[in-house]
C-alpha cells in the first residue's frame, strides 16, 4: 500500500501587513491588511479609466461607490468560505482609494457594435470587437494618467462573441475553410493588443455590477451555451478589488519566510501553439518571487517529442531560456536569488535537465529543483461524504508522488467544488530539496492567484500563469521584438 502523509493549511500560511500572518487571503487582508499597506503613510490613489456604454458605465461607477463602504456577506452556515469585503479606501484594510477622472471615460458606440452583425466570418468579428476597444486605449495612454483600465463588455457585444463561437462547428475544425475558436478569442486578442500600451487592463461582465441577464444561471436553450453561476456579491469585490490593487502595482500578500529560507525564483514553463495551428510549439517561462511579483520571458521553438507526444527543449534553448528568465528577473528586481525552482508541464528530459543547469550555473545559481506537474487520473476517496482532504499527498515511487491541491478544507469546513478534485501528479525530474517541502511549495503557490480570492486553486500559479501567459502570446507574431512584450504578469491576468 502506498504510504499517504498530510500537509496541514497552519504550514503555508501567508503574510500580510506587519508581518503578521494567516493561512486564508481574505481573513488575512481582514484582520492585518494588505502586505504593503504600512510602507505609505498616505493613501495609495489608483487611477481607473473605464471603457463602455454610457449606462454600464454609470452602473459600475455606482457599484465600485457602494463597495468602498464594504459588503456584507451572504446568509451561510459556512461563514469562513463567505466573508464579508471589507471596504475599499483610506481607512480600509487596503489602504488605497480609487479615482476616475471624466477624462478617463471612454464611451463606445452602439452603432459600431451593431455593425458587427454584418460581419460573417469570428475572425473578423473579433478583430474589429478588439479595435473599438484599443483606439480607446490608445487615447487614455497617451492622454491621461492611469494605473489600470476597465473595459465593460456590453451585452450586445457579447451576443456578437457567442456568434462569433458558434460559428465554429467541432466536427469541421480540421477543414480548409474552420477556424479553431481559440484563433480568435476576444479575451486574449484584447489582452495582446492592449501591451502596446503599456497599460494593464480587466474585462468586466455587466453582470459582475449587477447589470443585465449575462452570466445569471439558466436553462440550456438550443443553439446557446449555458450561462456561468454568479459568485456572491461580496466575493465579486473582493475579487475584482484585490485583482485592481495587484495590477497597480500593489502588492496584498506573499508566501511566509522564515529567516532561514533561501529567497527563491520560482519559473513556470508551459508550450502553446502558434496562431496558425502548425505543429510547433513555443515555449514561455513566468518567474515570480515570494512577494508574487511575476516576469513574463518568451522561449524559442520546441519539438514534439514522438516519445509522449509533448513539446521538449534541446539542451541550448533550455539553457539560453533560463538565462534569459534570470536576466529579467534581475533587470526587475535587482538582485539574483540563491535558489531556482523550475515547474513544467511536461517531464523534464535528460538534455532539458542538463541545459537547465547549464544556464543555472552560468548565472551563478547554485541550489535548484525540477518538477513536471500534470493532472493525474487516480483518485482517492474517503470513507465519509466529503472527498479526500486538500494537501493530501501519496507516495506513489521515489520520484513521483500525488498532491491533492483541491479537496475538503477544514477552514472552510466543507469541499468548495462542484466535482470530484483530481489530484496532481509530481514527478521530481531533478531536485534537491526534500519531496515534502516541494510538495508543501506547490500548495503554497497555488494561494498566489490575484484574479481570486479564494484559496484552494488547482494548479500553482507558475504553471497557471504561464498557460494563461502563452494564450495570449500566440497574437502576438513570433519575429517581433522582445520590447513587444510586456515583462509584469499583471498584463496578462
Amino acid at each position: 500500500m502506498p504510504e499517504t502523509d498530510f500537509i496541514d493549511e497552519v504550514d503555508i500560511e501567508l503574510e500580510f501587513g506587519g508581518g503578521n500572518r494567516h493561512i486564508d487571503i481574505r481573513f488575512g487582508i481582514l484582520n492585518h491588511g494588505t502586505l504593503d499597506r504600512d510602507e505609505r503613510t498616505d493613501a495609495r490613489y489608483i487611477h481607473l479609466a473605464i471603457i463602455g456604454l454610457p449606462e454600464p458605465t454609470d452602473k459600475f461607477l455606482d457599484w465600485l461607490e457602494a463597495c468602498g463602504s464594504g459588503v456584507e456577506s451572504k446568509e451561510t452556515r459556512k461563514p469562513n468560505l463567505f466573508p464579508r469585503f471589507p471596504g475599499f479606501g483610506a481607512n480600509s484594510p487596503f489602504n488605497a482609494e480609487w479615482v476616475c477622472d471624466e477624462r478617463a471615460i471612454r464611451n463606445l458606440s452602439t452603432t459600431e457594435i451593431t455593425k458587427l452583425q454584418e460581419l460573417n466570418g469570428p475572425g473578423e468579428i473579433i478583430k474589429h470587437a478588439v479595435s473599438l476597444y484599443t483606439s480607446e486605449i490608445a487615447y487614455l495612454a497617451n492622454e491621461t494618467k492611469t494605473d489600470i483600465i476597465f473595459c465593460i463588455i456590453p451585452e450586445i457585444l457579447g451576443e456578437q462573441l457567442d456568434r462569433a463561437a458558434e460559428m465554429v462547428k467541432p466536427e469541421s475544425r480540421f477543414s480548409d475553410e474552420a477556424v479553431n475558436r481559440y484563433r480568435h478569442d476576444f479575451h486574449h486578442c484584447l489582452k495582446s493588443e492592449a501591451m502596446n500600451y503599456r497599460i494593464p487592463i480587466q474585462l468586466v461582465l455587466p453582470s459582475t455590477f449587477g447589470m443585465g441577464t449575462r452570466g445569471k444561471s439558466t436553462k440550456k436553450k438550443r443553439g446557446h451555451r449555458k450561462a456561468r453561476q454568479l459568485q456572491d456579491p461580496a466575493t465579486r469585490a473582493w475579487n475584482l478589488f484585490t485583482a485592481m490593487y495587484y495590477k497597480a502595482g500593489c502588492v496584498p500578500w506573499r508566501l511566509a519566510r522564515q529567516s532561514s529560507d533561501y529567497d527563491t525564483c520560482y519559473i513556470g514553463i508551459s508550450f502553446y501553439r502558434s496562431l496558425d495551428e502548425k505543429a510547433v510549439f513555443t515555449s514561455i517561462a513566468q518567474i515570480f518571487n515570494e512577494r508574487g511579483e511575476g516576469v513574463v520571458v518568451r522561449g524559442g521553438q520546441a519539438h514534439q517529442s514522438k516519445k509522449d507526444r509533448t513539446p521538449h527543449l534541446n539542451d541550448e534553448d533550455s539553457a539560453k531560456i533560463v538565462i534569459q528568465a534570470l536576466q529579467r528577473y534581475r533587470d526587475e528586481h535587482k538582485n539574483v536569488p540563491a535558489r531556482v525552482v523550475l515547474h513544467k508541464s511536461s517531464y523534464f528530459t535528460q538534455e532539458e535537465i542538463e541545459g537547465f543547469c547549464t544556464g543555472l550555473k552560468q548565472e551563478r545559481i547554485s541550489m535548484s529543483d525540477m518538477l513536471s506537474i500534470r493532472k493525474s487520473s487516480v483518485r482517492l476517496f474517503r470513507t465519509k461524504a466529503y472527498p479526500v482532504l486538500r494537501g493530501t499527498h501519496m507516495h506513489l515511487d521515489s520520484n513521483r508522488h500525488l498532491l491533492y491541491t483541491r479537496g475538503s478544507v477544514p477552514f472552510f469546513e466543507t469541499y468548495p467544488g462542484l466535482y470530484i478534485p483530481h489530484a496532481l501528479e509530481i514527478q521530481f525530474d531533478s531536485v534537491e530539496q526534500s519531496r515534502e517541502t516541494l510538495c508543501r511549495e506547490i500548495l503554497a503557490l497555488t494561494k498566489m492567484n490575484w484574479n481570486n480570492t479564494q484559496f484552494d486553486m488547482s494548479k500553482p500559479i507558475t504553471l497557471h500563469a504561464a498557460r494563461g501567459v502563452g494564450d495570449i502570446l500566440k497574437y502576438v507574431s513570433n519575429d517581433a521584438p522582445e520590447s513587444r512584450i510586456a515583462a509584469r504578469y499583471s498584463f496578462y491576468m
